[in-house]
């Protein structure tokens, strides 16, 4: 679908931060945003508070309003508007997502400081895609002590963000069984951070 004059017209008045031109974005973009985040969040079994979907929807336009709108910027008309911001929001979504995840498994509440890092972001740049790798690369490390297929399961639902029914379905367990290999493997992972 290619892009509407309407869409056209208001990111332009966006760039050219016009008066209510970023009120407007938001009052047409917003409910796209909330669907993005819950369809997400159904699809990798991911339960949401009415807190956690307005901070991923604020995650969302904080990475928008980045660099004086350095994302819609890099946006050249190739698709709609509205398809361009959904693959957006979905990177933003999935990043954060796993990104609580990890701080989970490693029993850290880091949400504050990721939010002030993305703010900082570079444009076109999502939600700590550099540390990420550097994150991964260290938690494969810590993940080499856990048998498999404990190791595997931390893996996937960690560094991959995969559902529980994926899971399941990639090593052949029991779905039931990923909750307590999950809890069996940070009790693991905390104490050997205790004892470094």
């Amino acid at each position: 679908m290619a892009l509407t004059e309407i869409d056209r017209n208001l990111l332009k008045r966006c760039l050219a931060e016009e008066p209510g031109a970023w009120k407007d974005f938001v009052d047409r973009f917003l409910g796209l945003f909330i669907h993005v985040v819950q369809h997400t969040a159904h699809v990798r079994s991911v339960r949401l508070t009415q807190e956690d979907l307005d901070d991923l929807c604020a995650e969302v336009f904080v990475t928008l309003l980045a660099d004086k709108y350095a994302v819609l910027r890099n946006f050249r008309g190739m698709s709609s508007l509205a398809t361009y911001l959904t693959v957006i929001a979905r990177r933003v979504v999935i990043c954060e997502m796993t990104r609580r995840r990890m701080a989970e498994a490693m029993g850290h509440v880091q949400a504050h400081q990721a939010s002030l890092d993305q703010a900082h972001a570079a444009p076109g740049e999502y939600p700590r895609d550099l540390q990420r790798v550097e994150d991964q690369d260290e938690i494969r490390i810590m993940l080499e002590g856990l048998p498999f297929p404990d190791s595997e399961v931390v893996r996937q639902y960690h560094i991959e963000g995969r559902s529980y029914r994926e899971i399941s379905r990639n090593l052949s367990i029991p779905e039931n069984s990923i909750g307590s290999i999950l809890s069996r493997s940070r009790e693991k992972l905390r104490a050997r951070e205790v004892r470094a």
